[in-house]
């Protein structure tokens, strides 16, 4: 019996496997299929970058509910950016630190809190406060939660402190609608507790007073009985607006400091100005805003969380950061 080979002349030796044509169509096509994945792939990291900062977001607002109803009233805006919270001060118009410090103990950081109280050198255990970051306060889509370093000039009162290094915060409460200026800062609480008013309204700008018309703001005691726009139709905290190119330096004026500080661009913004989204070299301060694409995250007096578009209409923006407006909103238009 004669058998007969199917193998044509000259190819039966071929050893198996890919031509170097064939291997460069399959590494084009798995080229192909990853460029088309990247983007799924970063989109679905943003998702969860955002929800993360949502509920940041949520949790401070928590915290801002837990200090009303443990207190009468909103956490304080604190008295300036030269000041920092003092446990031994309480939590109304008296206590120097802001927002970011008198909610420590609602978001289960009483330690944090109450460093420096009784101790011999209360300036020291302050210092290590200051420079304590908190991932709540870092939206994970623009930097990371580490110590940044404190590059203000200014000592921190009262007990002239310069910390190597500060805590930051991404977020900003609400101080209203009708300007975004600080005022005159006490240069000791003997002085502080004595002013009047009128003096504490004074800003930088010399005579001008600010009646601001927020939730956090100088010395703020703000309850919802203020609220009198609805607290589902009132900003309470949100995420602010930074130039990208400083995100780690501290340059800028409002993110120098920390967020432990009383009343100051690092930690409060105003509807005054358009929100907007970071883009680098842009200076925007006292402004809401973030790193998220399209729209950012707000925290209502409510409770709620919304995501709010850039593009939302400026007069129902300021009105949503006006207690007291007056105005009827439909949330539909934001």
């Amino acid at each position: 019996m004669r058998y007969f080979s199917a193998c044509k002349p000259g190819l039966c030796n071929r050893p198996a496997g890919f031509t170097l044509v064939e291997l460069l169509v399959v590494i084009t096509i798995i080229g192909i299929l990853i460029s088309l994945l990247l983007p799924a792939v970063q989109s679905a990291r943003e998702a969860a970058r955002r929800l993360q900062c949502q509920n940041n977001l949520k949790q401070m607002a928590l915290a801002f509910h837990s200090h009303k109803d443990a207190h009468g009233h909103f956490p304080t805006g604190g008295w300036g950016y030269h000041w920092v919270g003092d446990p031994e001060r309480g939590f109304t118009h008296r206590q120097p630190g802001g927002w970011g410090y008198n909610t420590l103990p609602y978001l289960e950081q009483e330690a944090l809190w109450a460093m420096g109280l009784g101790a011999s050198n209360p300036g020291a255990e302050v210092s290590k406060r200051l420079a304590t970051p908190l991932a709540l306060h870092n939206c994970p889509s623009r930097r990371r939660t580490i110590a940044y370093p404190f590059v203000h000039s200014a000592s921190l009162r009262p007990w002239g402190i310069k910390p190597p290094a500060f805590g930051r915060s991404d977020y900003a409460a609400n101080m209203g609608s009708n300007g975004y200026w600080g005022g005159n800062s006490p240069g000791s609480y003997s002085s502080g507790d004595s002013m009047s008013d009128e003096d504490w309204r004074r800003t930088y700008h010399g005579s001008v007073n600010r009646h601001y018309n927020g939730v956090v703001y100088r010395r703020s005691e703000i309850n919802s009985a203020h609220i009198r726009d609805g607290l589902s139709n009132t900003y309470m905290v949100g995420e602010r607006y930074l130039n990208p190119l400083n995100y780690f330096n501290g340059a800028p004026a409002n993110d120098d400091q920390g967020l432990y500080i009383g009343h100051d661009q690092d930690v409060l913004s105003s509807t005054i100005k358009a929100p907007a989204q970071d883009r680098a070299g842009r200076s925007h301060p006292w402004a809401f805003g973030s790193a998220h694409s399209g729209s950012f995250n707000m925290a209502l007096c409510d409770g709620s969380v919304r995501t709010i578009s850039y593009a939302i209409d400026p007069n129902v923006h300021r009105v949503l950061g006006d207690r007291d407006s007056g105005e009827v909103l439909d949330d539909s238009q934001y």
